[in-house]
Parts: structure tokens; C-alpha cells; sequence
């Protein structure tokens, strides 16, 4: 660890979340797992505590944040619930939903989690564990992938570890995190319309065309990415290619042998973070169908395969 921080791994107890919870409260920033993939929460109330995030990431500054509620009342008292988006929320929270709306006047919230637009990204999450560290708090926690800008998303501390340690107070290890993709995150427009900005584990709303700014995470070309090239659909490897397989197409690693597109989503990065460590220059990945959790799926590929600018 050559980092700034003497980066502490906390249980998910009693004790370990209330010193989570200290560690926050003091501005500091923890790494909790969320039912999607670990988090890198700070409060969202504060602009130092936010800009350490950015700085721990490395991530640009024009790419907001999601800011993760304990409940409906805390949610409505920094964003302006339409009637869609009210349905939206009593429908799928706490659960994977991210949704965009237009941030309240006064809201207590730092600038910077909104990355200078005029909306917020609010999601409730479904893990006894984040949940709990939001109760203690008390507070909104603004919490992207715990990773670096750009790289593979965690689903363990072991990943948090992988690129964050020495840079961050604490994880708080909750073991393995289920849905293994990130949220869905949906825009709700004044008009009414729901448009899909990020797909995710569950279908809502109508996927945006094109992408002319950046209104939530997970929108940049480039993302996810391994630190190798990235070759998609492909059933037969190269010699100098880990091979990420999926149902009849056996690998290195397998997203699921049997198919099963759940069981791929939640091993995605878990294999992205093997073929990372491999000694292999390059990782293939076996076609994945894109229906159902596979949309999710071959977006996050997509991504990994894009080279960065």
C-alpha cells in the first residue's frame, strides 16, 4: 500500500458500521457494497467530503453522481417527484433504479454531485448493509463504483483493494454483491416521458438516442475497461487471449456455463478483474444474447472494449 491512507477492511457488524459511519461523518470516504457493486460513499453534504470521491477516482469532474437515500421522504427533500417518477419510486425502491430528476431548490446537497446540471441522481439501495450505514449516518451518501475512474466495477472488497487502497479510510466487506451490473438509471422529463440513460438490471423507459452530454454515470464511450484490449462475440481465442466464455463456449473463466444471463451478470466483473490479473495481453469475451439482463451486459462490454481517448 503506497497510498495516502492506511486503508482499514471493517466487517459488516455492528461495530464495523458504526465505524463506517464515524469515518463518514468526519468527511472521510468508505467503500460499502450495494445489491449492484461496491460503493465509494462520502456524505453528500459536504464539498470537501464529494471532491475527495473525485480525487480518490480520478474521475472527471463533468460526470455526476448518484446519491443514495435511506428512504422516499430523505429522496423528496432534494429532488422534485413528478407523479411518473413517484410511481417509479413506490414501484422499484428500494431496489437497482437510479432516477434523474430535477434537483429542489436549497437542497443540502454539495454542488459537485451534480456536476453543474440541474438535476440529481437518486437511488435507494437494497442491501441490509448500505442501508444500515444510511440510517447510522443519517445522511444522503453520494456513492459511485468504488474503483478508479474508468476501470472494472468492484462486486468485493478484494477488487476495492485492487485500485482504491491507500486512497480511501475504509471498506466496509459485505462479501459478494448480487446483481453484479449497475443500477438502471432513468430520466423522468417534465413531459413526463421516461428515458432510459443507462441500462441495468431492470427494464424502464425508452433507451436515449445518442449522447450529447453526459447526464449520469456510466455514459462515457469508454469505461469498465481492464487495462487490455477487449475482443467481443468471439467463440474460438487466440493464443495470447483470455477467454471469457458464456453457455456452450467454454473459457478461462465462465459468465455462466449453464446460460443463465443472471448468473452472467452477477460474474461479469469478477471475470473482467481475472482476465485483468491474467498473463495473457489481451481478453476475449463469448457472445452474450442482449435481451433481458444482457442489454446491461453487453453495455458494460461495449464499453471495455471501447479504447480510451
Amino acid at each position: 500500500m503506497g497510498g495516502k491512507y492506511a486503508t482499514e477492511t471493517l466487517e459488516a457488524t455492528k461495530g464495523g458500521i458504526a465505524r463506517a459511519s464515524a469515518i463518514l461523518r468526519e468527511g472521510g470516504l468508505v467503500a460499502v457494497p450495494t445489491e449492484t457493486v461496491y460503493g465509494l460513499a462520502a456524505r453528500a453534504d459536504q464539498a470537501e467530503a464529494v471532491a475527495r470521491i473525485y480525487e480518490a477516482k480520478g474521475r472527471p469532474s463533468f460526470n455526476p453522481l448518484i446519491v443514495h437515500v435511506a428512504d422516499i421522504d430523505q429522496a423528496r427533500t432534494l429532488a422534485e417527484f413528478s407523479a411518473e417518477a413517484g410511481a417509479l419510486a413506490k414501484a422499484h425502491w428500494p431496489g437497482p433504479l437510479t432516477l434523474v430528476l430535477p434537483r429542489r431548490a436549497g437542497a443540502q446537497l454539495a454542488a459537485a454531485v451534480s456536476a453543474g446540471l440541474p438535476t440529481i441522481a437518486l437511488r435507494m439501495p437494497n442491501h441490509p448493509v448500505m442501508q444500515a450505514l444510511l440510517r447510522e449516518t443519517g445522511l444522503p451518501l453520494a456513492a459511485p463504483s468504488a474503483n478508479r475512474s474508468g476501470f472494472i466495477s468492484p462486486t468485493c472488497a478484494e477488487h476495492v483493494l485492487a485500485s482504491l487502497d491507500g486512497r480511501i479510510e475504509a471498506v466496509l466487506d459485505g462479501g459478494s454483491c448480487d446483481s453484479g451490473v449497475e443500477s438502471t438509471i432513468v430520466a423522468v422529463r417534465e413531459d413526463g416521458k421516461i428515458e432510459e440513460l443507462r441500462p441495468g438490471p431492470l427494464l424502464i423507459g425508452e433507451q436515449r438516442k445518442g449522447a450529447d452530454r453526459v447526464e449520469a454515470p456510466g455514459q462515457l464511450a469508454s469505461h469498465y475497461a481492464p487495462g487490455k484490449p477487449v475482443r467481443l462475440d468471439v467463440t474460438t481465442a487466440e493464443n495470447d487471449e483470455f477467454l471469457i466464455g458464456f453457455a456452450q463456449v467454454a473459457g478461462n473463466c465462465s459468465l455462466s456455463a449453464s446460460g443463465n444471463l443472471e448468473e452472467a451478470a452477477s460474474r461479469l466483473y469478477a471475470c473482467l478483474h481475472e482476465g485483468a490479473r491474467s498473463d495473457k495481453p489481451r481478453i476475449a469475451v463469448a457472445p452474450v444474447p442482449a435481451q433481458g439482463i444482457g442489454k446491461a451486459i453487453n453495455d458494460r462490454l461495449r464499453r471495455a472494449a471501447t479504447p480510451a481517448d
